[in-house]
C-alpha cells in the first residue's frame, strides 16, 4: 500500500498572518529566504515526521532539500519573521525580532488522544536574513546546528517540553565567524515561537492593543476553551507561570543548563526554545557556567530556578494593562511552591522512591552536598544507583569520601526500607526514570568535527541514542561513561 501522505510544504497555513494582516508588520513581516548554494541533508528526524502526519521518506525528497535550503520557487509559501523584544541579562535590550529565523506556516497535526487537530509551528532557521537581523546575515553554522538538532530531540525524549527538530541542511555558503563556515539550517518545529518578549516589545512601546491582540492569538490558538471566560487572560499567564515552573524542575533533574535565560528566550507555552550555549552538568557543580560570554554567572545552573521567576515577573509587568496587579502578584507567587513540588517529586523518583516524604528533602540535600564536594558525575551517578542494593554498593566507587557516601547510604537504606518494592523492580523503574545518555558537549563536539569533514555519521547516531536515551546502546556505550579531560577544555557562548 503506498503512503499517500504529503510532504511538508503542501499543508501549510499561516494562521498567525491572518490573524495580524491587517496590522501591518505590527507583530511580523513578510520575509524571503536566501537560498543555500549545493545544499546536503546531513539528518532528517524520521519520528518526528510520523507524528506530524508526514512521509518520513518525502522530507529526504530532493523538492524537500530544496525548500529546507531557503529555495522556495515553485512553493506556494508566504514565510513571515516575528517581532519581539526582551530582557538580556537583566538589561532591557529593545527590539529583538527573528533574526536569521523564517516561520514557514502552520501544520495542522491531529491528536490522536483528543481526536482533534493542533497547529504546530514549522520554523527555518538560518535561510537568510530578516528585517531584524541588526545588520547580521541571518545564517546559522553547521555546528550551533548541529547542538540545536540534537540537544531538542535529547530533550524531548527526556520528556521535557521543547521545540523539536525536523531536519538539519548544510552546503557550500560560506559564513563569516571568527573563520569561515559552513552554513546550514535547521527546520525547527514547536507548538508556538510566541515569547515573553513578544509581550514585552509592545508594552514597552505602549500600544496595550498590540498586547491584547498577541493573548488573543495565544488563547484561540492553543486554549479555545478560554476564548469566551472572562479569567482568559489569567488563566494564561497561569498557565504560563506553572509550566515555567515545571519546565525549569525538569531542568534542573537532569542536569540541564540552558546558558542564555533572556526573556526573549522564553516561550509563552513553558518550552524550551533557543539552544545556543547550553550544557548538560558533568560533575555536580550547582555553580556550573555553560555559556562563555555569562561572564558574572547570571544564568548559572543553580541561578536557573530564580531567573525563571524574574522572567515571568517581566512578563507579568507587560500584562498590566489586561490583568491586575493582584491577579498578576497572585500568579507569581505559585511559582515557588510549582517548581519545588514538581523538583521533589523528580529527584524522589530518580532515587527510586515511590513517594516524597518530608524527610526526602534532607536525603536529597545531603547526598547533592556529597557529590558537590566529591565532584561525582551527576547523571553517570544516578544510572549507577539504579543498581544499588545492600548487596552492590559499587556506586560508592566514585566517591573520593567513601565514609561519607557510607553514612548516606545507610540513611538511604533505611528509606528504601519503608517502601513496599523489591530491589528488581525498584531497579526496573530507575532505568527508565535515570537516563544511560545525555548530550554532554564533548559528545556533540565529536559529530561536529566529523561533520565538518563531510562524515555526518556521528550526528545520526547521536540522534538514535538520544531518541532512547534509557535504552542500552552497544555502538556507543563509550557515550555512557565518564567524559575524557578534553571535554573540560570546550568553551560555548552565545554564538555557538
Amino acid at each position: 500500500m503506498t503512503d499517500k501522505r504529503a510532504p511538508l510544504a503542501w499543508d501549510l497555513q499561516n494562521t498567525f498572518f491572518d490573524s495580524f494582516k491587517d496590522q501591518d508588520d505590527l507583530h511580523c513581516s513578510l520575509v524571503a529566504p536566501s537560498p543555500l548554494h549545493n545544499p546536503l541533508m546531513v539528518s532528517s528526524n524520521s519520528s518526528l515526521a510520523v507524528e506530524l502526519g508526514l512521509n518520513p521518506e518525502s522530507v529526504n525528497d530532493p523538492e524537500m532539500l530544496r525548500l529546507m535550503a531557503g529555495d522556495f520557487s515553485g512553493a506556494q509559501l508566504q514565510p513571515i519573521a516575528l517581532v519581539y523584544s526582551g530582557h538580556q541579562f537583566g538589561v532591557w535590550a529593545g527590539q529583538l525580532g527573528d533574526g536569521r529565523a523564517m516561520t514557514l506556516g502552520e501544520l495542522p497535526v491531529h491528536n490522536s488522544n483528543s481526536g482533534k487537530s493542533q497547529l504546530w509551528d514549522i520554523q527555518l532557521k538560518g535561510a537568510g536574513a530578516t528585517p531584524y537581523s541588526r545588520f547580521a546575515d541571518g545564517r546559522a553554522v553547521l555546528r550551533s546546528s548541529i547542538r540545536e538538532y540534537l540537544c531538542s530531540e535529547a530533550m524531548h525524549s527526556l520528556g521535557i517540553a521543547t521545540t523539536r527538530a525536523l531536519c538539519l541542511v548544510t552546503s557550500e555558503t560560506p559564513v563569516y565567524r571568527e573563520e569561515v563556515e559552513s552554513a546550514a539550517t535547521v527546520c525547527r518545529v514547536a507548538r508556538s515561537h510566541i515569547r515573553f518578549g513578544s509581550f514585552e516589545h509592545f508594552h514597552y512601546r505602549n500600544q496595550p492593543e498590540a498586547v491584547k491582540a498577541m493573548a488573543d492569538y495565544a488563547i484561540n490558538r492553543h486554549f479555545p476553551e478560554w476564548a469566551e471566560e472572562e479569567l482568559r487572560y489569567a488563566n494564561l499567564f497561569n498557565h504560563t507561570v506553572t509550566e515555567t515552573a515545571k519546565m525549569i524542575a525538569h531542568w534542573q533533574s537532569v542536569g540541564f543548563a540552558h546558558g542564555v535565560m533572556n526573556t526573549d528566550n522564553m516561550s509563552i507555552l513553558g518550552d524550551t526554545i533557543d539552544y545556543g550555549p547550553f550544557g548538560f552538568l558533568d560533575v555536580y557543580n550547582p555553580d556550573f557556567i555553560c555559556n562563555h560570554s555569562d561572564a558574572n554567572g547570571r544564568y548559572s545552573f543553580k541561578n536557573q530556578p530564580s531567573v525563571g521567576l524574574w522572567n515571568l515577573n517581566a512578563l507579568a509587568t507587560s500584562l498590566m494593562t489586561l490583568l491586575s496587579s493582584e491577579t498578576l502578584v497572585t500568579a507569581l507567587k505559585t511559582y515557588e511552591p510549582t517548581f519545588l513540588e514538581h523538583y521533589r517529586d523528580l529527584m524522589t523518583a530518580k532515587l527510586g522512591l515511590v513517594q516524597y516524604t518530608d524527610s526526602d528533602e534532607n536525603l536529597i540535600n545531603q547526598l547533592l552536598t556529597l557529590m558537590e564536594e566529591n565532584q561525582v558525575d551527576y547523571s553517570l551517578f544516578f544510572r549507577q544507583l539504579c543498581l544499588f542494593s545492600s548487596d552492590n554498593q559499587s556506586v560508592r566507587d566514585l566517591f573520593v569520601d567513601r565514609d561519607a557516601f557510607d553514612d548516606w547510604a545507610k540513611l538511604y537504606v533505611q528509606r528504601l526500607n519503608q517502601q513496599q518494592m523489591s530491589d528488581n523492580n525498584r531497579s526496573a523503574t530507575m532505568l527508565k526514570t535515570n537516563p544511560k545518555y545525555i548530550l554532554r558537549n564533548y559528545m556533540a563536539q565529536a559529530a561536529i568535527e566529523k561533520a565538518e569533514q563531510g562524515d555526518y555519521s556521528e550526528v545520526n547516531l547521536l540522534l538514535e541514542v538520544l531518541q532512547s536515551p534509557f535504552e542500552e546502546h552497544p555502538k556507543a556505550e563509550h557515550y555512557a561513561r565518564l567524559p575524557p579531560d578534553w571535554a573540560e577544555t570546550i568553551s560555548v557562548s552565545c554564538s555557538s
